[in-house]
């Protein structure tokens, strides 16, 4: 095989040292490790700006759920409601039907943000002894950043996946970038799909 060129050794000299980091790493929480898909919903979907590489998000968040599945790992799906295109109960609040939700995996309400404000989440990762927390879904700058900021600040060891999550802009793979380095340096672990460890 061919040695890889000096940039693609960085970076996965760098994402070694960061499954290292998963894997010493502590939470009050537990030593759990459960799977969060953020907002992933129909809505979303049929905006101006296409969600960023549409396909490949569903296709690796669904192949996160399978493993998790595998591995008996808690999915939390968070749906979002509002008073304009997010609104209960219609059709663009309904998940994307690429994904299915199985009996005991979880879904969680939320209004905000955050996927820990005003919600059961935090409770629900509680009673499972979750302390890891695989995070993906839509969108990076919006709910996938609040989601992260608050599980680092409130002591969960969290995983992004740098590969399943995403945003619809004219600018997403910018963003997308941004925010990858932006909460990589708050103490987000970036890892690729195929390199989720589930526990």
């Amino acid at each position: 095989m061919d040695e890889l060129p000096s940039s693609d050794r960085i970076r996965s000299a760098r994402y070694s040292r960061e499954i290292a980091m998963v894997k010493t790493s502590k939470s009050p929480h537990g030593e759990k490790s459960a799977l969060l898909v953020i907002d992933v919903q129909r809505g979303l979907f049929k905006k101006a700006s296409p969600v960023y590489e549409a396909e490949t998000l569903l296709e690796n968040i669904n192949s996160l759920m399978d493993r998790a599945h595998e591995k008996n790992v808690p999915v939390f799906y968070i749906q979002h409601a509002n008073d304009s295109s997010l609104a209960e109960g219609t059709e663009n609040w309904k998940l994307h039907p690429a994904l299915q939700p199985t009996d005991t995996d979880v879904v969680i309400q939320k209004r905000q943000g955050s996927a820990f404000v005003d919600t059961s989440l935090g409770e629900g990762l509680a009673s499972r002894g979750v302390g890891k927390l695989a995070i993906t879904g839509l969108v990076s700058q919006g709910c996938v950043r609040a989601t992260c900021l608050d599980a680092l600040q409130l002591g969960y060891v969290v995983e992004l996946v740098a590969d399943a999550h995403s945003t619809y802009s004219k600018t997403a793979k910018r963003i997308i970038r941004k925010w990858n380095k932006k909460l990589d340096e708050q103490g987000a672990v970036l890892v690729k799909t195929t390199e989720v460890l589930f526990e």
